[in-house]
C-alpha cells in the first residue's frame, strides 16, 4: 500500500491531465466512428498508460509495453499489416522484455519507480542505427514477399521502432525522440487503412496520442536525466 501511496504522490499534475485527455480522445474515436473492435480500444488504452508511465521511467510502462504489443500485433494480422505483426510480436515484444530486465537492473538509487537515466557513448549511436538499418531491409523482403501493403511505410515503421527500442532498452533520453517519428509513421498507415474503413480512424487517433505522450516522454526525460546528475553532484561535494 505505500508504494501506491509514493507512486500516486510522484504523478505530476500534467501527468494526470495527459492521462485523463488521452483516455478521452481514445474513447470518443472508438465511440464517433461507431468502432465495434473492442480489442483496438483495449489496446489503445493499454498503450496510453504505458506511455505515460515509461515518461516517468517507471518500469511498468515496459511491462505494459509488451502487453500492447501483443494486442496490437493481433489486431495488425486482422488489418494484413504483416509488417507491424513481426515488428511487435517478433521484435518490439522480445526487446521491451530486455528492456524491463534492464530497467529492473538499474533503477535510480534503488527506486523501483525511477530508472536510472543513462548517457550513450557516442560510439553507441551508429551501432544502434546500423542494427536498425541491417534488420528493416531484411524486413522489407520479408514483407515484400508476403504482399504486405503500404511496403515502404511498414519498412520505415520497421526501422524506426527497432531504433527506439535498442534506445529504450540503453536507457537513453532519445528513445522517445525515435518513438515521435515512429508514431509520425504510423499515423500515415492507418490513415492510409482508415480510406478504405472510417473504424480504423481510432487507430489514427490512438497514434497521435502517442505522438503527444512521447514527446511528454522526451522532455521529462531530459529533466531527469539532469535531476539525477544534480543529485550525484550533491553527493560528491
Amino acid at each position: 500500500m505505500n508504494g501506491i501511496k509514493t507512486f500516486f504522490r510522484e504523478v505530476r499534475p500534467i501527468e494526470y491531465l495527459l492521462f485523463a485527455c488521452s483516455v478521452a480522445a481514445i474513447v470518443l474515436s472508438f465511440l464517433l466512428t461507431h468502432n465495434t473492435d473492442y480489442l483496438q480500444l483495449t489496446a489503445s488504452l493499454i498503450g496510453a498508460v504505458s506511455l505515460i508511465l515509461i515518461a516517468k521511467g517507471n518500469v511498468a510502462g515496459q511491462i505494459l509495453s509488451v502487453i500492447f504489443a501483443l494486442f496490437y500485433g493481433v489486431i495488425s494480422y486482422f488489418c494484413g499489416y504483416y509488417g507491424e505483426i513481426i515488428t511487435y510480436l517478433g521484435m518490439s515484444a522480445p526487446i521491451a522484455v530486455l528492456a524491463v530486465i534492464s530497467w529492473l537492473k538499474n533503477p535510480f538509487k534503488g527506486k523501483r519507480s525511477e530508472v536510472e537515466v543513462n548517457h550513450l557513448k557516442l560510439r553507441e549511436y551508429p551501432i544502434i542505427f546500423a542494427i536498425s538499418v541491417c534488420v528493416s531491409v531484411a524486413f522489407y523482403f520479408i514483407l515484400r514477399a508476403l504482399d504486405t501493403p503500404n511496403l515502404w511505410w511498414s519498412t520505415v515503421s520497421v526501422l524506426t521502432s527497432c531504433a527506439a527500442m535498442l534506445l529504450s532498452v540503453r536507457r537513453s533520453p532519445l528513445y522517445a525522440f525515435a518513438y515521435c517519428i515512429n508514431d509520425i509513421v504510423l499515423i500515415v498507415l492507418w490513415a492510409l487503412m482508415s480510406a478504405e474503413s472510417s473504424t480504423y480512424l481510432a487507430m489514427v487517433v490512438c497514434f497521435s496520442v502517442f505522438l503527444v505522450n512521447d514527446i511528454y516522454g522526451l522532455i521529462n526525460w531530459v529533466r531527469l536525466l539532469r535531476k539525477q546528475q544534480a543529485l550525484r553532484e550533491e553527493q560528491t561535494i
